[in-house]
């Protein structure tokens, strides 16, 4: 079968816009989606990061929830460790009464943040080392199974919120095979694990009530356009922005150019950063179409989630537009 493509939004704030902009363009790029047959659109949790406005994950599932119809919405990730289940299974409990059969659960357990901002959110330095057992108990309430006596998370809805285990190692790989459910590589920005992972998930899978066999779900990176240029230049625009955003942050408001990051992602100081994007479909949409297909055999993936990363927001619609009908393109001639 062809595999299922998805989306993960970043929820960029773009220099010169607001948050409110970004949410906007978060609903146009769902809206896109959505016409455009992929499966589901996921949301981050980042903290005190000005780039990114998708903190407050659950409130914005719910927004773009509201002015879209039938696309799956949920997070990927949800910290874990950053909260309490309880507070998780109340929220998404209430994302799925409202938007019944359209909400999914992805977890992680990174802080999603720097090490003072993971204080300021009181989160225990080692509060990941009980993501296992802060996922069954999640789950507990979710299933109304709670596995703390006398504690049930209110609203419970009537359908199912899937879980989903989001990692970057071999941790979440095993762990998501342990606990018999789907897994999430973050190959958009951690390549390097991705294949030794997927093959330890699919090996140790152990099935369970959610998920009779292995699931694998990888990102890509994306850059769709009419011309193979224009790709190609929104991808130099976008990470250079991206390369500038990480490179500034301790250089005491030093600005840089775009020459001045170019080489700098050349360089062997800046090759690692440069290698973090690896997997990158840029190009046409026949291009894109062959690299995705491509990426996808490789691992053998069920579900690609794509990050569209054009700066501008119509580039970054019409980017999801073309992805979306070469790959449904190519799946009808299959199925004749």
């Amino acid at each position: 079968m062809p595999t299922a493509l998805s989306i993960l939004d970043l929820a960029s704030i773009a220099p010169g816009q607001t948050a409110r902009d970004s949410f906007d363009n978060s609903v146009a790029l769902a809206r896109a989606a959505e016409r455009s047959g992929y499966r589901r659109v996921w949301y981050a949790e980042h903290h005190n990061m000005p780039s990114i406005a998708s903190s407050a994950t659950s409130v914005l599932i719910g927004h773009v929830a509201a002015h879209t119809d039938t696309i799956r919405l949920g997070s990927g990730g949800i910290m874990l460790p950053n909260h309490s289940p309880l507070v998780i299974a109340e929220q998404f409990g209430t994302l799925e009464t409202l938007f019944p059969g359209r909400i999914d659960l992805g977890l992680g357990r990174a802080p999603g943040s720097d090490q003072k901002t993971m204080l300021a959110l009181r989160r225990n330095p080692n509060s990941a080392d009980s993501f296992p057992q802060d996922v069954l108990e999640l789950h507990g309430y979710l299933t109304g199974r709670s596995r703390i006596p006398g504690v049930q998370a209110v609203p419970r809805a009537e359908g199912v919120v899937p879980l989903y285990i989001l990692g970057s190692s071999l941790f979440g790989a095993q762990l998501a095979a342990q606990l018999g459910l789907p897994y999430a590589f973050a190959s958009h920005f951690a390549p390097d694990a991705l294949h030794q992972a997927v093959a330890v998930y699919r090996d140790s899978f152990q099935p369970s009530e959610q998920q009779a066999e292995p699931y694998v779900m990888a990102g890509v990176n994306v850059f769709t356009a009419e011309d193979h240029e224009e790709a190609v230049a929104q991808k130099a625009i976008a990470y250079r922005a991206r390369a500038r955003a990480m490179v500034s942050r301790g250089a005491g408001g030093n600005t840089f150019t775009d020459a001045e990051i170019d080489a700098f992602l050349a360089s062997p100081n800046g090759s690692q950063l440069a290698s973090m994007t690896r997997y990158t479909a840029v190009g046409t949409p026949a291009e894109v179409r062959g690299y995705l297909e491509d990426f996808g055999a490789s691992i053998h993936a069920d579900e690609l989630i794509l990050a569209h990363h054009a700066t501008q927001i119509d580039d970054r619609v019409r980017s999801v537009e073309l992805t979306g009908g070469a790959m449904a393109t190519a799946a009808s001639l299959l199925a004749e």
